[in-house]
């Protein structure tokens, strides 16, 4: 196929004119805004079919992650193109094996956060001086929203317990990355991803990041049969090990308030190797190397 999504730098703006493209190519595919960013800016979602449960994709929690958003639309591409003429993708007929079913992407979490780790305090606004500050200067870096805080350590789950490691580890106040918040669910791009869960029926989510090719599955004591069985057929088709975070790396996440608070599976999968942030220009080669883990995902 010809890709849409190639392996470049994209902005906010290139972002969503590659939703709206696709939206306009394949019928199965409907835009819709999740909520809107500490900016203003739109999270857009893009659901493929309607179904009675989805399995969600989202990408970019981490401004320096922003490759994981063409890591996402490149697998939306797909899914859409062999959904509508009724192709496959891995060897599986996709149309059928979605039957009942449909799959939500978000490819950027964290708008704000993406656009200042690309475009430096120029993307800050109001508070260029002060993001300067906290990241030295290092603008590539940059994890946090526009008001300093981690988005995957700002969701309710063992919240108490991220403070205590937070602080065990020295990290008190808003900053590049890290710093989960006052009180879970303050930022309004965790909240916008909390209402879409609460509101749509999703069976299972994929938390996508960066890097190590690496999938955190489960999250304590719950779903932990079902989480396990899943996590071991990812695993499976792409190579990548199981792992379960530690430190200040637990609790606060996406996948772990999603496993806790309704009980069903969740994983955070960490693509390519490297060091943050990954080159774009290997997006399609970390892409492809995940494409049939990334397909299972989808329809299990």
């Amino acid at each position: 196929m010809s890709r849409l999504t190639k392996s470049e730098n994209y902005g906010y703006r290139d972002i969503n004119n590659i939703i709206d493209t696709l939206c306009g190519k394949y019928a199965c595919l409907e835009k819709f805004e999740a909520g809107k960013s500490v900016a203003g800016r739109s999270i857009n979602a893009v659901r493929l079919s309607y179904g009675q449960t989805y399995t969600l994709f989202a990408a970019a929690f981490h401004g320096s992650e922003h490759i994981t958003g063409n890591i996402c639309l490149m697998f939306l591409e797909e899914l859409a193109e062999a959904y509508e003429n009724g192709g496959s993708l891995e060897g599986i007929n996709i149309r059928r094996a979605l039957e009942g079913r449909g799959v939500i992407f978000v490819p950027r979490v964290n708008p704000d956060g993406c656009e200042i780790a690309l475009f430096g305090a120029s993307a800050a606004g109001s508070r260029a001086g002060e993001i300067t500050k906290q990241c030295g200067g290092d603008f590539s870096h940059w994890n946090s929203n526009l008001r300093g805080i981690d988005i995957n350590h700002n969701f309710d789950a063992d919240f108490a317990g991220l403070k205590k490691r937070e602080a065990e580890e020295g990290i008190f106040t808003a900053g590049k990355g890290r710093f989960g918040g006052s009180r879970p669910e303050s930022e309004p791009e965790t909240a916008a991803l909390v209402s879409l869960c609460k509101k749509e029926n999703i069976h299972h989510v994929c938390a996508m990041h960066t890097q190590g090719e690496v999938i955190y599955w489960g999250y304590k004591e719950h779903c932990v049969s079902r989480n396990k069985q899943m996590a071991k057929i990812l695993a499976a088709t792409s190579g990548y090990a199981l792992n379960t975070p530690v430190g200040a790396s637990f609790g606060g996440g996406f996948k772990d308030w999603f496993v806790s608070y309704f009980d069903r599976p969740g994983f955070t999968v960490e693509f390519g190797r490297g060091r943050n942030p990954l080159d774009t220009a290997k997006a399609l080669e970390i892409y492809l190397k995940a494409r049939e883990m990334l397909t299972v995902c989808a329809i299990l």
